[in-house]
């Protein structure tokens, strides 16, 4: 899909599926590094891996959270074609990501199969809005081809669910096996409309928390589906959130991604950007003493830039 008619789809429908968007030269060094958090389809499936028991019964519990312990899976999410399309989609280039993790998915493990639902109640503490300005960006990204019969969602044009209110948020096909004004039973006949987003590896399915979607599940014997999800927002958006990245700040992980990356990659937990009055001598000092191997030469040369221009204490240039 070509990026104008992924934004027409985004803003009519909901959501927009994107084949392919990101490259096998992108997707290389992730893969390189798939094994460090999960097992491979074998080694799931002959029970060679010792970590099979945990992704079993429950579909959630395949799930890793940023930071992750692949270096690349992490720097991945970030990645700057990932942020280009969420600066398009969102319109505004003073982003936040909110949310990123990782999931595998194995044939037989659990029942993957969900009912229509939206995702806001866990992405925002108060509801979807419709309104540009205020959207959220919620994105799938395939590590791995995702065939039909390795489980991809499955997504509702937004035209088919106009009216719906905050609830219900699931709308189950038959009767409802819950007591929960969050659930709806009866809606076999919008499953019909659903749109699905089987995609080769590097497909990244863009959708709004406003949109209803599902989980189906995995048919092909032997099966594996690896995957993120991924979530952007406008800085502005202040409830929109999921994750607290500072939980993590003193982790391995997370010391070892933000050496690696980038200005404008670290802009999107809310690292300063440089030139921002933050940075100063004590605290250029400080990160350094934090993050020994970042390379602060970006961060240095925009507080200098800064100086001269009389940034820093408010006052015009000499």
């Amino acid at each position: 899909m070509e990026l104008s008619a992924a934004v027409k789809s985004w803003r009519d429908r909901g959501f927009a599926v994107l084949p392919g968007y990101l490259p096998a030269e992108v997707l290389r060094p992730a893969l390189a590094e798939l094994e460090l958090m999960f097992p491979s389809p074998q080694a799931f499936h002959d029970g060679s891996d010792p970590r099979r028991q945990r992704f079993l019964e429950d579909e959630f519990a395949g799930i890793d959270s940023f930071p992750f312990a692949s270096t690349e899976i992490s720097l991945l999410a970030v990645h700057d074609l990932l942020i280009d399309l969420a600066r398009t989609l969102l319109e505004d280039d003073d982003l936040r990501l909110y949310t990123a993790e990782a999931w595998a998915k194995y044939t037989g493990a659990a029942d993957y199969d969900q009912a229509l639902h939206r995702d806001y109640l866990n992405h925002t503490v108060t509801v979807p809005s419709a309104d540009p300005r205020f959207r959220q960006l919620e994105m799938f990204v395939y590590l791995v081809d995702v065939p039909e019969e390795l489980g991809p969602p499955h997504l509702v044009p937004r035209t088919r669910t106009t009216g719906f209110g905050a609830k219900p948020n699931w709308l189950v096909p038959g009767p409802a096996d819950v007591a929960d004004d969050f659930v709806e039973p009866g809606h076999a006949a919008l499953y019909a409309h659903e749109v699905s987003a089987a995609g080769p590896a590097g497909t990244v399915v863009a959708f709004e928390t406003g949109t209803f979607h599902r989980g189906t599940g995995l048919s092909r014997p032997g099966g594996a589906r690896y995957s993120m999800q991924l979530g952007y927002r406008r800085a502005e958006v202040e409830w929109g959130h999921r994750t607290g990245w500072v939980a993590a700040g003193h982790e391995p992980a997370w010391y070892r991604f933000v050496e690696r990356a980038t200005p404008r990659q670290l802009a999107l937990f809310g690292f300063p950007p440089p030139g921002h009055p933050f940075w100063t001598e004590e605290t250029l000092a400080g990160t350094a003493l934090r993050y020994p191997g970042l390379d602060l030469s970006p961060w240095r040369s925009g507080q200098r830039r800064d100086h001269a221009e009389g940034g820093v204490s408010g006052e015009p240039p000499a």
